[in-house]
């Protein structure tokens, strides 16, 4: 558990423009009912999933079961434009060790990330499988984005 930090100007565009401050709670509500449905559109199972957005800061409570799903829910919530820290409050109910953050930079491509961490560009694989469902395709990346990159096994 912990604060992670993310791009704020990078990722899915949930929240919309124009917005007065005068609303403020109220988007901050709409803002985290946008980040519940983020989670729940892909298929993660989060038990009593409740999420607080204050200011860029996005609160993530609930109950998963794999130490890889938690991680999966914070970069969805983070990979979000307008988020830019996920405070994990997340609960596992069977702890295992935790993957490495690492955020996209222009030029990078899941080979080059997969020789920086594990010495072998064909282990791409490996990082594309940990961050499904989030990533579709191999070779759509974006800089700004955070990816889990799980340890060597």
């Amino acid at each position: 558990m912990g604060l992670f930090s993310f791009v704020k100007e990078a990722g899915a565009k949930l929240f919309g423009i124009g917005e007065t401050k005068a609303d403020k709670a109220a988007r901050e509500q709409v803002k985290a009912e946008a980040l519940v449905s983020q989670v729940k559109t892909f298929g993660l199972a989060v038990e009593d999933l409740r999420v607080e957005v204050k200011e860029d800061v996005a609160t993530v409570y609930g109950t998963v079961a794999s130490q890889a799903e938690r991680e999966k829910v914070i970069l969805l919530v983070g990979n979000v434009s307008g988020i830019a820290s996920v405070d994990d409050r997340i609960e596992v109910v069977k702890p295992e060790p935790e993957a490495t953050f690492y955020t996209v930079v222009p030029g990078d491509t899941l080979s080059k990330i997969a020789k920086q961490f594990y010495g072998n560009a064909m282990k791409y694989p490996v990082i594309f499988e940990a961050n499904q469902p989030m990533l579709k395709h191999p070779d759509k990346i974006y800089p700004g984005q955070v990816l889990r990159i799980p340890p060597v096994s």
